[in-house]
């Protein structure tokens, strides 16, 4: 707590530096939507291996280092989507609203999200309306997040920074409480803490993105919001020392494998391979290693795309403006590019519609070069709707196009 209050009045000793222009304020940050751009692109690469590749879901095989970097940089989509989704709860505040309009659009807004993970990106995932099991995946997540923080805009900023560290910092702690000896409230836990298929009535629930740390998350990039409000040069110093401070610790906290992440490093016979289990941290909970190893990072490179230009980062940009957009149709794209892909190497694409590609049939698969190709073919086939959506979205007024 008392580190949040000497941010405030760190904030207020340096009005000076603040953006007092308010055209400028009503601006996006171009450097907030160039790392959540650069984020969407990455994540398409999971997507692609998950439905192109021959292995499954979540690979830490440490022993294939190209497979497990595939898929360990995608890691840092999620948690800086949803830090940045705080960032933006943040600013949309300080445009203007108030404290029970900026409640209201994250209710509103949180409930929607959930909505369409279990309907639009349900069926992308799935090709099917069979309504027999439903993922609670990362758009679930992002809104039951919004959902939290709606309650919490009513506090003060050190109490939300304060709310959201302990559930960050804290969560691991509970590690050992385990639904199944919760009786009827082990529902509830599965949702909070522990991703754990469910059954009830004959539908299977799988909440893969616990809330509890993904909530504490988001509270904390509320909390960083002031942070870009400073002139650049100063944001610039902030959010890279921070970055800095919270990667330094992840490393001096993992390697005493004392705490932050359920399973210990170990040592193996090439260097190589124990440096990839030193970096293997769970997600399913995030854990506070796994944060910490993504979010240190990705405030440095917010810092350092501070001055950012060109035709790339202004490319990348305008995928960051349509983030929602961009996330559906990259899913139904690259399914649809599974299917034909299925068609004509197997001859059989059925086992598509019947859910997410957990299970694949023997010959099907791309080596990883062919996933990158596949990856950088979906990006650039979605960037055109992508810059006329951005285009059509900066034109439009009504109230409703904020939830899009």
């Amino acid at each position: 707590m008392s580190l949040a209050r000497s941010l405030d009045n760190g904030f207020s000793a340096r009005s000076g530096a603040l953006i007092q222009d308010q055209a400028a304020a009503r601006s996006r940050i171009n450097s907030i939507d160039l790392l959540r751009g650069l984020v969407m692109v990455v994540m398409a690469l999971d997507h692609v291996r998950d439905f192109f590749g021959v292995s499954g879901g979540n690979v830490r095989d440490v022993g294939d280092a190209g497979l497990f970097l595939t898929r360990w940089v995608t890691h840092f989509c999620a948690p800086t989507f949803i830090l940045l989704a705080g960032v933006s709860a943040y600013l949309y505040q300080a445009r203007g609203h108030s404290t029970r309009d900026t409640s209201r659009f994250l209710l509103t807004r949180g409930l929607f999200l959930i909505v369409l993970e279990l309907t639009l990106v349900r069926v992308a995932w799935r090709f099917n309306y069979d309504l027999s099991i439903f993922v609670f995946q990362v758009i679930w997540v992002l809104g039951a997040a919004m959902v939290v923080l709606a309650l919490l805009v009513h506090l003060p900023r050190w109490a939300i920074a304060a709310i959201g560290l302990a559930m960050v910092a804290g969560h691991n702690l509970l590690d050992g409480v385990r639904a199944e000896d919760l009786g009827p409230a082990g529902f509830v836990w599965a949702f909070l803490h522990q991703p754990t298929l469910l059954r009830a009535g004959g539908v299977g629930v799988y909440p893969l993105y616990s809330l509890l740390p993904w909530a504490g998350v988001m509270a904390l990039g509320y909390a960083l919001g002031p942070i870009m409000q400073l002139e650049p040069s100063h944001r610039r110093r902030w959010l890279f020392g921070l970055g800095a401070g919270i990667s330094v610790g992840f490393v001096l906290l993992r390697a005493t494998n004392l705490y932050g992440d359920p399973a210990a490093w170990t040592s193996h016979d090439s260097v190589l391979s124990t440096v990839l289990s030193f970096i293997d941290c769970e997600k399913y909970p995030a854990s506070l290693l796994y944060l910490m190893m993504t979010l240190g990072p990705m405030l440095m490179l917010l810092a350092v795309f501070e001055g950012a230009r060109g035709r790339v980062a202004g490319s990348i940009i305008t995928i960051g403006r349509v983030p929602l957009l961009y996330y559906v149709a990259h899913l139904y794209l690259i399914h649809a590019l599974a299917v034909l892909y299925a068609t004509v190497t197997v001859g059989d694409s059925a086992w598509l519609f019947a859910g997410a590609p957990l299970r694949k049939p023997a010959g099907y698969g791309l080596p990883l070069g062919g996933l990158y190709v596949v990856w950088l073919l979906v990006v650039v086939s979605l960037y055109p709707m992508c810059r006329w959506f951005a285009d059509l979205k900066q034109r439009r007024r009504e109230w409703w196009w904020s939830y899009l």
